[in-house]
């Protein structure tokens, strides 16, 4: 059956400004890092993307590799694209791709080299069918290979059309800062920093959020949930079809420790006083910092995408609340 998408699509979806540029996106986003790939249900994956689109999520993140196997999640989106997102719709979409951890073998496959970024945006245009990416990204500083020539590489992409945005992953804040830098005098700012930011995971908070309200960058965290650490899944063990679960999964089982049960306990309960899910009070958490532009989510079905998207109905917290927060993750 061909794809209509709803007409109410951007009635109750919140936009936030990127930084100082002048795209908007939703404040939360979908990212296809898990769940999309060769390995899982493409009719299900296809029918997350809808529903996601149809909820008002426009910006669709990917990268390279994401899968498994490697390369495989771009094919399918491309499907997807192909057959429910052409012509007009393409219009609507924000897609990112990243290149910076291993892809193909030997010595161009990985890494920040210039010939390694090019080459492995190329066939990810290839994979999605597209002639270009709306943001893409370096996806890891590469200690070896100058940051200039990983700049430069994004700058030239940017001007040769094949992507419309510039952004970064994982960077620490003194090397975002001279990547901004470069691309600010190469006359292509960065548009974006995607961290890994959670209640779990909170780095970013030791300098790189300022470095991004100075040069005007916007933020967007992955890993919100702590790879699902951050909800009521874990409570009372690890569930046959959790992340925790799977051989190729991210989130490995020794992770999920007695302490880390305990404080997911007890932040469990002050969201349910504020009537949320603890994933909703998570996402909320984050998104109450007027430097984080969306949040990125993944997810397994769409109950559990509606579920993320109900946070945005709650995203105040008193001081209190937030006073608590800070006892229960420091204990």
């Amino acid at each position: 059956m061909a794809y209509t998408p709803s007409s109410t699509r951007y009635d109750s979806m919140t936009y936030n400004r990127c930084g100082n540029s002048g795209l908007l996106l939703p404040a939360l986003s979908l990212g296809l890092w898990h769940n999309f790939g060769g390995v899982d249900d493409f009719k299900k994956a296809r029918h997350i993307v809808r529903h996601a689109f149809d909820k008002g999520i426009t910006h669709f993140d990917l990268a390279n590799n994401y899968g498994p196997p490697p390369g495989s999640a771009e094919e399918n989106f491309g499907s997807m694209l192909k057959k429910d997102f052409s012509g007009y719709l393409r219009d609507e979409l924000i897609i990112s791709s990243k290149a910076g951890y291993l892809m193909w073998p030997g010595p161009y496959g990985n890494w920040g080299s210039r010939k390694y970024l090019m080459a492995s945006l190329d066939q990810s245009l290839q994979r999605m069918r597209l002639k270009y990416v709306d943001i893409f990204y370096s996806h890891r500083p590469d200690p070896d290979t100058p940051l200039e020539e990983t700049m430069m590489a994004l700058h030239d992409i940017v001007k040769s059309g094949k992507a419309l945005y510039a952004g970064i992953s994982n960077y620490p804040a003194a090397e975002a800062k001279r990547a901004f830098e470069m691309l600010k005098q190469a006359g292509t700012p960065c548009l974006i920093h995607q961290p890994k930011y959670s209640m779990f995971e909170r780095w970013v908070e030791g300098g790189l959020l300022d470095v991004l309200e100075e040069y005007g960058v916007g933020c967007i965290p992955f890993s919100p949930l702590a790879q699902g650490m951050l909800t009521d899944r874990y409570l009372k063990g690890i569930p046959e079809d959790s992340r925790a679960s799977k051989e190729h999964g991210f989130l490995k089982a020794n992770e999920i420790t007695p302490e880390k049960i305990e404080k997911i306990k007890k932040l469990n309960e002050i969201a349910r006083r504020r009537n949320q899910s603890l994933a909703q009070m998570a996402l909320s958490w984050l998104l109450k910092d007027k430097r984080i532009t969306t949040v990125l989510i993944g997810v397994s079905s769409t109950d559990q995408l509606d579920n993320n998207l109900a946070c945005l109905s709650n995203r105040q917290f008193s001081s209190a609340e937030l006073s608590e927060i800070e006892l229960i993750l420091k204990g």
